[in-house]
């Protein structure tokens, strides 16, 4: 089976420092999405003021599974609350071919 891949582009809130949201993404990892079944790693990009997120998996069932996992967890919502939802853009991409 090919691992996939969500990738996800966002810009966080005015005033939401990035300090404080590297710790909600820590704790949203160690409580929730490390312990999902299939995970295998979550990378943070940044160009400029947009952040680009990486989080792999086995498979593509365990990604699509993964999607609700967190769902009315505060530590979810507190993770979300950071974000500009309507600059946030999501894919979930199985690999095809790794060079």
């Amino acid at each position: 089976m090919n691992k996939t891949a969500w990738i996800f582009s966002y810009k966080l809130k005015k005033g939401v420092m990035e300090e404080h949201f590297l710790e909600l993404t820590q704790k949203l990892h160690d409580e929730i999405i490390s312990k999902a079944r299939g995970f295998i790693s979550w990378e943070h990009y940044l160009q400029g003021d947009i952040w680009t997120d990486f989080v792999l998996w086995e498979t593509e069932e365990d990604a699509n599974n993964a999607t609700t996992i967190g769902k009315g967890k505060k530590v979810t919502n507190d993770f979300y609350a950071c974000i500009q939802m309507n600059t946030c853009r999501a894919l979930i991409s199985r690999r095809i071919k790794k060079y």
